[in-house]
């Protein structure tokens, strides 16, 4: 019908041009008013012929894309009705609906249907090459208006042009905790302490906003959520990253640089709602979120690999007290030494260092180096950490360990163990905390085991980007009138962060605490998008010099998170 109407306007056109043409002829020795009309009607025309040539070609592209996704049956009676067109013949009425120009709303039904269906996206900026981002565009299907694409490409909205050079998205990661802790009466002598029966904070409410063009990406992601309590804002990552090289991405600014497995996922995929402590111990020794960084990471089918040179972290020299800032690294490699359909096999080595410690003013002058570790009981929803040491007089720091990780089927098992060592330097001045400056090596340690089972949608796999495990996929959303139930998983950890050190020596003793975790908890995932979580813990802090833990602690945690994902 479009063609037919194309034919006749340019023939019917074509004859009133030849026509003016012959009178401007006639008349061209002896010139009269109507001169001037028929200019102007031939200038008319010719507009008019841009314009229609115009439609026809956006026409055209609206044809095409709608045969690209209408069925082999429909793209066959398409074609015959393009041949039948061209030889002049009557088309059958059967024909009459089998393309739709200008009606994409199959198309969009279809689009915002697989937005629902895989894994969480993403609680970080995007970092795919040009390529892998048109390609996962043509996977995950989009809306072509004018040019542009609107699409969900990872489950993130997304807009680009019709080639993918230029593109913005964006994100959200938005973590709601709520809950309380029992039997948690402090013994004679020490303070009760900020463990409320209930309470609740918005743990993390990440935007990531991520701008594209071909392989460089700007990504910038304020946080305005908090680890303890919720109220301030602050910035999770602003970085530049090049993707133009075969699965590696170069960066450089404010980032979270990928060491230990745990601090390798994403937080929208972890087991339980919170890292082992000994993880995120080791990872704030020299990387951490919005962590100065420059460094790359490069994975393939059975490998992982990335470095890191790292500065100091956003915000800290805010408070006008550090004059020196610290410089340090991250490596970490990782593997799967044998995979199957129903086997990954992980194994890995992550290492951090802090070579240059950031200096601090001292209290009557000069400069000191000191280091505070401490840990919540593995849920944050409390300020107070039972968990905790000071060392002064520090001249290095570093960290380094195994990962291990295992999936048969729906089952994962994986565990990591750490060692920190901390190396006192010369400097005396401004003693910290209850330790003594004196010279001698600080060691503490820690590790973890974990199992996750999927009951039910796709289990668990092993996700290359990330040399980690990803979260269970939805293959149907939530839809109890076809039974469909999303994914449900159910996951168990036992972990241990030690802070004593040489306690066999009063003088270069460090008396932080030993934590002993048991976790169980259970994640349900209507779609990607959305996940609420339950997670009990039970956990034991060995005395030290904490005033809410004098005597030693013990006591019982639940607490449940609503999740959202964009």
């Amino acid at each position: 019908m479009i063609r037919r109407s194309a034919v006749s306007f340019f023939l019917g056109s074509s004859a009133i041009w030849g026509i003016s043409l012959s009178h401007h002829a006639s008349a061209a020795s002896a010139p009269s008013a109507s001169d001037a009309q028929i200019l102007a009607l031939q200038h008319e025309m010719q507009e008019m012929r841009r314009e229609m040539s115009g439609q026809i070609s956006v026409l055209r592209q609206r044809l095409a894309r709608a045969e690209t996704h209408t069925s082999p049956t429909a793209a066959n009676a398409a074609q015959a009705r393009r041949v039948a067109a061209a030889k002049g013949q009557p088309l059958p009425d059967s024909y009459a609906h089998d393309i739709r120009i200008g009606d994409e709303s199959a198309n969009t039904m279809n689009l915002l249907h697989k937005a629902d269906l895989g894994t969480p996206p993403s609680d970080r900026g995007v970092s795919s090459s040009w390529a892998s981002f048109r390609a996962a565009t043509e996977k995950e299907e989009a809306v072509h208006m004018g040019g542009m694409i609107v699409g969900f490409p990872g489950g993130r909205p997304t807009i680009s042009t019709e080639d993918g050079m230029y593109a913005m998205s964006i994100g959200l990661a938005f973590h709601e905790d709520i809950g309380g802790f029992m039997g948690m009466s402090p013994r004679r002598g020490e303070s009760k302490g900020d463990f409320a029966g209930l309470t609740e904070n918005a743990r993390r409410l990440r935007i990531p906003i991520s701008f594209r063009y071909k392989n460089w990406i700007a990504n910038i992601t304020p946080d305005f959520g908090s680890s303890s309590h919720d109220g301030s804002a602050t910035l999770y990552e602003a970085n530049l990253n090049y993707a133009g090289f075969h699965n590696t991405i170069i960066t450089a600014g404010y980032f979270q640089p990928r060491v230990t497995e745990e601090d390798s996922e994403s937080s929208n995929e972890f087991e339980m709602m919170e890292r082992p402590a000994i993880t995120d111990m080791v990872r704030n020794i020299a990387a951490g979120d919005a962590r100065m960084s420059l460094g790359a990471l490069h994975y393939d089918k059975r490998w992982w690999i990335a470095g890191y040179l790292t500065g100091q972290s956003y915000g800290a020299r805010s408070a006008g007290n550090v004059y020196d800032s610290q410089t340090g690294a991250t490596f970490r490699v990782a593997g799967r030494p044998y995979v199957s359909k129903d086997i990954d096999v992980h194994v890995g080595l992550s290492a951090i260092s802090a070579f240059k410690m950031a200096q601090t003013n001292a209290a009557g002058g000069g400069a000191r180096t000191s280091v505070a570790m401490s840990e919540a009981p593995e849920v944050d929803l409390t300020t107070t950490k039972l968990l905790s040491a000071t060392v002064g007089n520090v001249g290095s720091m570093w960290s380094a360990g195994p990962e291990l990780g295992f999936r048969w089927k729906r089952l994962v098992l994986k565990g990591e163990y750490y060692h920190i060592g901390i190396t006192r330097g010369d400097n005396t001045a401004g003693s910290v905390g209850n330790v003594s400056n004196a010279g001698g090596t600080v060691n503490f340690q820690g590790y973890y085991g974990a199992a996750n089972y999927t009951l039910f949608g796709a289990p668990r796999s092993y996700n290359i980007k990330e040399g980690a495990f990803s979260a269970p996929g939805v293959d149907h959303a939530f839809d109890p009138a076809h039974g469909y139930w999303g994914a449900l998983e159910i996951s168990g950890r036992y972990s241990v962060a030690d802070l004593n050190s040489g306690l066999g020596n009063s003088v270069t003793a460090v008396r932080g605490g030993q934590q002993t975790v048991w976790s169980g908890g259970v994640n349900w995932y209507p779609n990607r998008h959305f996940r609420f979580m339950l997670d009990f813990n039970h956990f034991i802090v060995s005395d030290n010099s904490v005033a809410q833990n004098i005597m030693g602690r013990h006591g019982n945690s639940v607490a449940g998170r609503i999740q959202a994902a964009f």
